[in-house]
């Protein structure tokens, strides 16, 4: 017999403790960091709570967190959406800055 074998995992029975843990905190915090300054942050706080939330719906991530991780998608997608508002915006300024320095040069 080997001795430093690991002794066989013995199955407790409780379905939480087989799923993965939840990353509400992650995406939450993700999200709001997209939202004050980081694009990206919300970017990839949208994705990860998709990802999550598919989870969640398959029983496969605990669901506890589902709060938290809606919330951070939301705040994900709101500051993916204000950025391209923002992008737009600056976009259309620029090229009537152009268009109106071609015309008076």
């Amino acid at each position: 017999m080997e001795e430093n074998a690991a002794p066989p995992a013995v199955p407790t029975g409780s379905q939480s403790e087989s799923l993965k843990p939840h990353r509400g905190t992650t995406v939450l915090v993700l999200g709001i960091v997209g939202l004050a300054c980081c694009f990206i942050a919300g970017i990839i706080a949208w994705v990860m709570g998709k990802t999550d939330l598919a989870e969640m719906d398959a029983g496969s991530m605990d669901p506890t967190g589902r709060g938290l991780t809606q919330a951070g998608k939301i705040c994900g997608m709101i500051s993916v959406g204000l950025q391209v508002i923002v992008l737009i915006i600056w976009l259309i300024t620029a090229i009537i800055g152009i268009a109106t320095g071609i015309q008076t040069g």
